[in-house]
């Protein structure tokens, strides 16, 4: 039997069409802003390979506008030293693998932090990348021949690996870092990489950590909108911020105060970053609602109190703000006292309220 099917008027049609329309339209924008939401630095992160154990991240955007920096590709390297000491002076440069070759690449291959968005440098026992946002309008045609005219090795295809290598490195000028060695160059995602590893460079995209959700990814997004900071596995958060380096007098008080604050758990991930404004916010997590609950007391506390191991208390360097405990997830809020360097001085152990 033939099924019959009404036959609607044209109007009708067309107002259907018209709710279909709206329809789509709301899922596209639906998903452009749950796009949007996600930060520059978490975008960053599944670009990098995945057996990276720490990753150090500097929205040079970000930086520049904060500074209110006027720079732009035609500045010169001197200019670009300039800006960089005053991010140093603001603690938002410590975390950058560009910061003795900014000047030169300025000059001789056209990106520095004067131009770039954002940077990702991305460290772990089976190599090294930064990874490099570029923004959208950028001569990246010019950059391949600034990149020919340094001498750099083109690629047989688009995509490719721009080889320079440690001889071509050094004659570019003095303290160019050897992540610049080999160079590729991702035009449709606006990227830039560099390592010192041709290999490793050439897998990246094999390797890379993709859009997943764990403890690392769970620490870099309470950090947000960071303008620098430092993303560990937890691993090497346990090893970068142990007590193991302090003096045998610091570790025996450290043990007390961790006593005495009730102990902590060991860490999955951890994130520090300096937000705009100036608050560093710390994001811990944990491998339990009920360690994170606990550890909301113990760190805070420790945080609060003597820093062996580093010399004097943290109350010197900063002002413990809110301290909040969701899920597995903790958080502190840090308000640097009278300018002090609380992510350089904090990132990198012995760090007690850190420690596992």
């Amino acid at each position: 039997m033939r099924r019959v099917v009404p036959s609607w008027s044209r109007r009708r049609w067309i107002a259907v069409g018209a709710a279909v329309t709206v329809l789509v339209g709301a899922l596209v924008v639906v998903w452009v802003v749950r796009d949007d939401d996600r930060t520059r630095l978490d975008r960053a992160l599944t670009l990098a390979p995945e057996s990276t154990a720490r990753y150090s991240w500097t929205d040079w955007a970000g930086v520049r506008e904060d500074l209110g920096a006027d720079l732009s590709a035609s500045s010169a390297g001197d200019e670009v030293a300039d800006f960089l000491l005053q991010a140093y002076d603001h603690d938002l440069s410590g975390t950058t693998a560009l910061d003795e070759s900014a000047p030169v690449i300025q000059d001789r291959l056209g990106f520095s932090p004067a131009t770039i968005d954002w940077e990702l440098f991305a460290q772990g026992e089976q190599g090294a990348i930064v990874i490099m946002g570029l923004p959208d309008g950028y001569d990246v045609e010019g950059l391949r021949d600034r990149l020919r005219a340094a001498g750099f090795e083109e690629p047989d295809k688009a995509g490719g690996v721009w080889f320079g290598g440690a001889d071509l490195i050094s004659k570019l000028g003095e303290n160019v870092s050897p992540e610049l060695g080999a160079l590729m160059i991702d035009q449709d995602a606006h990227v830039l990489y560099g390592s010192d590893d041709v290999a490793y460079l050439e897998e990246r995209a094999d390797t890379a950590r993709g859009d997943r959700d764990d403890a690392v990814s769970g620490a870099a997004g309470a950090i947000g909108s960071a303008l620098s900071g430092v993303v560990y596995t937890g691993d090497h958060a346990c090893t970068e911020l142990s007590m193991i380096e302090a003096d045998p007098a610091d570790r025996t008080r450290a043990d007390e105060l961790v006593r005495d604050a009730g102990g902590v758990h060991p860490l999955t991930g951890f994130a520090m970053g300096v937000r705009p404004g100036g608050v560093v916010r710390v994001a811990m997590e944990l491998d339990t609602d009920e360690q994170a609950r606990a550890d909301a007391d113990s760190r805070s506390q420790l945080a609060a109190g003597p820093a062996p191991g580093q010399g004097g208390t943290f109350p010197e360097r900063f002002t413990l703000g809110k301290v909040v405990a969701d899920g597995t997830l903790l958080t502190l809020d840090l308000t640097p006292v009278d300018g002090t360097a609380v992510l350089s001085d904090l990132s990198d152990g012995p760090v007690l309220f850190a420690s596992c």
